[in-house]
């Protein structure tokens, strides 16, 4: 966890940060911004020039104006600082965390309309494209769409909606083994057998995902792919670009609005389409306009957990096998791992937890219900009582069915499940209703099997039929005991060698050049010291053309002259060169 003055320095930038709560704030680093070399600001500026260049021809909307309003320019890598400061006008923030984080935990940020942008930004040899997330992608990529207000009311339903989305155990394993090799092809000197292994660890787990049931989080992660990342809009003919992924990466932006990609009209079918990270997508859906993604994205929730509710939900909770909450029509609320729901012909009849539980009420604690009380799990009836109508009851309603303190019931319900006790005391609502029951010498039974022993001690009967919605995590996350996710493979810092120390020095000079606008005769230098060498740096040269252009013109035809034999004998740079080129 980052040092409290960094983050109370940080969190005055912007009103919004405010409102994350205490579990997001473990992912936020510190931007750092002497971390930037000098060749990472020349990447900064060839992918926003290449983008200043192409961009405005196939985006939705002004380009220009998008990055005004979040506080970007061409010239630096933005400073989250400054940039937080602008985003405030349009009722956003940013924060900076350590490359990909839990799907879950990026859809909360989402859903307090903070944008997630990794603080580092791709190597030169991936400048076209990166698998490992990066502040190009997210701050030129999303950013500058955000102040259209129909898609910043899309991102943060988004969020909402996929923040309560379920996971699978298999889905944590995936997320990690993608970032594993996110990581592991962005570090520069990585082997190619390490890689090769992480590549085939990646295609092992999503092989066996494939072969099971999606989870709502792999359904609204692949939806949130085929807009947020790589989402057209308009008409099939004539699209339009506005996911951050495309707007990011000089390469598949022009390569996405060839033939060669196959373009699909948008609809909620494409939660069932997965995707490569590390690879160009083969399709790309468009939609006709951010309302229907608004459209598709609520006809996807009513089929979620928190909406459904019923056997679907909880079973959901189980699956996930994490801390859950589940809420009943009556407001009641239990939060805790769901392991077990028994059924009767296929309707659930009777649910179980594991290990320490609390119960709510609207958000709130019931008072001697918290997971100290109800440390060993918890297990509650689901259907009717037969002869008993258990909504609405209140005290006065118990007494004239004869429910009353230290009195010994029977409750047989339409599951044939039986509950003998003695009533010892009633737990009320604000609007005293009775909704929950206590029993001492209880015992449930169903079909001869045991779910609850007199000897167990005191059973709190849930009084409510049907569970309407289940949520992932706790209720109060205050109530649980904070457990801060550790990832298993951690970003890999670069160590510069000396050679590269002294290449950075090089583009440091030149960028010293660029924004004193002077000492344009040193350049002449520079190049001839390269040339010596042999030089590879193709963007340093690029960099000193465009500052010879209107200065030296001798030296601007020398440097393009060695940039077009430099581009012949280097094909892996070729395009790269040419386009740096044609701009100039």
């Amino acid at each position: 966890m980052n040092s409290s003055n960094f983050m109370n320095d940080f969190f005055l930038t912007n009103k919004h940060l405010k409102s994350l709560p205490k579990h997001l704030l473990q992912y936020i680093v510190d931007q750092d911004y002497n971390q930037y070399t000098p060749i990472n600001h020349a990447v900064w500026r060839y992918v926003m020039k290449q983008n200043l260049d192409y961009l405005p021809k196939v985006i939705f909307g002004d380009y220009f104006k998008g990055l005004k309003e979040a506080g970007i320019t061409i010239e630096q890598i933005p400073n989250l600082y400054g940039m937080n400061r602008i985003l405030q006008k349009v009722g956003w923030a940013a924060v900076c965390v350590d490359g990909f984080i839990p799907p879950k935990a990026f859809m909360e940020f989402q859903a307090h309309k903070v944008l997630v942008i990794a603080a580092d930004i791709r190597q030169i040899h991936h400048i076209e494209y990166t698998p490992a997330p990066d502040i190009l992608h997210e701050a030129a990529g999303h950013a500058p769409i955000i102040p259209n207000k129909k898609y910043s009311e899309y991102l943060q339903l988004f969020g909402k909606i996929g923040a309560n989305a379920f996971s699978s155990s298999t889905d944590l394993e995936l997320f990690e083994a993608i970032r594993n090799l996110s990581i592991l092809k962005e570090a520069p000197g990585t082997s190619e057998q390490l890689i090769h292994k992480s590549e085939k660890e990646v295609e092992l787990i999503q092989k066996r995902a494939n072969k099971e049931e999606l989870s709502e989080m792999s359904m609204i992660r692949n939806l949130h792919w085929w807009t947020v990342e790589y989402g057209l809009i308009g008409t099939l003919e004539n699209p339009k670009i506005y996911g951050a992924g495309l707007l990011s990466s000089i390469g598949e932006s022009v390569w996405c609005m060839t033939e060669e990609v196959k373009k699909k009209h948008y609809n909620i079918q494409a939660c069932k389409v997965n995707f490569d990270i590390t690879k160009p997508q083969p399709q790309l859906f468009v939609t006709p306009n951010f309302d229907y993604l608004i459209d598709v994205l609520h006809e996807f929730s009513n089929k979620m957990a928190f909406k459904k509710g019923g056997e679907y939900a909880l079973e959901q909770a189980i699956k996930s096998g994490n801390i859950a909450s589940c809420e009943y029509e009556s407001g009641l609320q239990i939060s805790g791992k769901f392991t077990n729901l028994i059924k009767f012909e296929g309707k659930g009849i009777y649910l179980q937890t594991t290990g320490p539980t609390a119960l709510f009420y609207k958000g709130l604690e019931i008072k001697n219900h918290g997971t100290n009380f109800h440390k060993d799990g918890f297990g509650a009836p689901l259907g009717k009582v037969v002869n008993f109508d258990l909504s609405n009851l209140n005290i006065e309603k118990c007494a004239s069915l004869g429910l009353l303190k230290n009195k010994k019931i029977n409750f047989e319900y339409n599951t044939g499940l039986i509950l003998n006790g003695i009533i010892i005391d009633f737990v009320l609502n604000s609007n005293s209703n009775v909704i929950l029951i206590s029993f001492s010498d209880c015992n449930i039974e169903y079909k001869n099997q045991v779910l609850f022993n007199k000897d167990w001690g005191q059973y709190d009967l849930v009084v409510a039929e049907t569970v309407v919605s289940c949520l992932p995590g706790a209720i109060n996350e205050k109530y649980f005991s904070e457990k801060k996710y550790d990832y298993k493979t951690q970003t890999i810092k670069v160590n510069y060698t000396e050679s590269e120390i002294k290449n950075q020095k090089l583009y440091q000079k030149v960028r010293k050049i660029r924004d004193s606008k002077s000492g344009h005769q040193e350049l002449k230098t520079i190049f001839n010291q390269l040339k010596s060498k042999d030089t590879q740096e193709w963007l340093l040269l690029l960099e000193m053309c465009e500052l010879t252009k209107t200065q030296d013109e001798f030296l601007f035809n020398e440097l393009k002259d060695y940039l077009k034999s430099l581009s012949d004998r280097r094909k892996d740079f070729k395009k790269l060169i040419l386009d740096g080129l044609k701009i100039l």
